[in-house]
């Protein structure tokens, strides 16, 4: 059977892969995105020499900033797969422009967040191997893995369905995959709000959290790729597409800023230990004040709400920003829940009080997380390159 009577593949020549217009744009670009790869391949290479100890974790803060960046990179694919079912599995006719090109960085989003924590859990294959095996059907961690495997083959279905324009199973998986994808993330919060010894963790919150904070982490996404496909020159459907994103983003944000206050109020007011305390830290931390607030809700908010959404290249800058603040908020909050010592809960009074517990990344940690974005982003250009990404009416 021939590969490209079921997904339509565009002829490359070798020549035609590697070249690009040379601008400032581009050049930068492609500089960055080697540059990230290489730096990704530094970490992974140190890790193999190294082993665990390449890493800063330790038995008091056993999840590091890998475990954060896994969390980014799912949250940036559930994000684009349930902001692009908005079109061709709701059929709101604007948004349909947007499937091929979100589904496939749904797909390479999540591949990339599957990639950085093989390199964290140290027996990727056995894990897949015992997770068949000897199933914990009562443990967070083992749902989360089966759903994303079942998230990742409805998404990849739906990819090739919508590249060979076949939009009656695109939507078929394509529905499939939302449903898979939003039980799958509320699920990663749940990894996370189940945690009773964790105070500042536990509850409701995060399930639901995540799934808003993926749909701004989507819409975020969806402005870059859009804004680096076009380089800022929107054709008319795509600026009306991109101002409906921009209201639909702010509705978002407003929400998320409001969930955040009352986070902060209820932790605080309660003065259930080991939750105001870190809910106090968090709020004088600047990783929350001027990375979660400012870069990742505020500036994106201000210029939707002075502008009405119509001012999409200040969108597309913002959107920058707002990625680095979905970051540290995915960072923040694997630190955070971690900042207090489990021994709190055993105090008396004449004993002194724990301090907070201390965690800065190692070179090998920031290396494979940060250096992730950049395999992510060459993959997406092959694939630019490969497939046919655009519309078709």
């Amino acid at each position: 059977m021939n590969f490209k009577s079921i997904i339509p593949i565009k002829e490359v020549s070798i020549k035609e892969l590697f070249s690009f217009k040379m601008s400032f744009s581009n050049v930068t670009m492609a500089m960055i995105t080697l540059g990230l790869v290489a730096l990704f391949t530094a970490g992974a290479i140190t890790y193999f020499i190294e082993g665990h100890h390449a890493y800063n974790v330790t038995r008091e803060h056993p999840w590091g900033l890998i475990i954060g960046m896994y969390v980014f990179f799912v949250v940036s694919s559930t994000g684009l797969c349930i902001m692009s079912s908005i079109g061709h599995v709701f059929g709101v006719k604007e948004f349909e422009i947007i499937g091929k090109r979100a589904i496939l960085g749904a797909i390479l989003t999540i591949c990339t967040g599957f990639l950085v924590i093989a390199l964290e859990i140290g027996h990727p294959v056995r894990m897949v191997i015992y997770n068949i095996l000897t199933p914990g059907f009562t443990s967070a961690i083992w749902w989360m893995g089966t759903l994303y495997g079942l998230y990742l083959c409805f998404i990849i279905f739906e990819f090739i369905f919508l590249i060979r324009n076949d939009h009656k199973w695109s939507k078929i998986f394509g529905l499939g995959g939302l449903l898979v994808g939003i039980a799958a993330h509320s699920n990663l919060g749940a990894v996370f709000g189940f945690l009773i010894a964790r105070p500042i963790a536990n509850g409701v919150f995060f399930p639901i959290y995540f799934i808003l904070s993926a749909m701004i982490t989507g819409s975020y996404l969806l402005f870059l790729m859009y804004g680096f496909r076009y380089k800022m020159n929107f054709p008319k459907e795509v600026e009306d597409m991109l101002v409906k994103l921009a209201k639909i983003l702010g509705l978002l944000l407003a929400i998320l800023m409001f969930f955040e206050i009352w986070r902060m109020l209820t932790s605080i007011y309660g003065g259930v230990p080991g939750r105001a305390e870190i809910a106090k830290h968090i709020l004088m931390s600047p990783n929350f004040l001027v990375g979660e607030v400012l870069l990742g809700m505020l500036i994106p908010f201000i210029i939707i709400l002075v502008s009405k959404g119509k001012n999409i290249k200040g969108l597309v800058w913002a959107s920058i920003l707002g990625m680095v603040g979905i970051f540290f908020m995915r960072y923040d909050l694997v630190h955070d829940t971690q900042l207090m010592p489990l021994q709190l809960l055993k105090i008396r009074e004449y004993q002194l009080p724990p301090s907070l517990v201390e965690y800065f990344p190692s070179f090998a940690e920031i290396a494979i997380s940060i250096g992730g974005i950049g395999v992510c982003l060459l993959v997406y250009y092959f694939a630019e390159k490969f497939f046919n990404l655009d519309y078709d009416k």
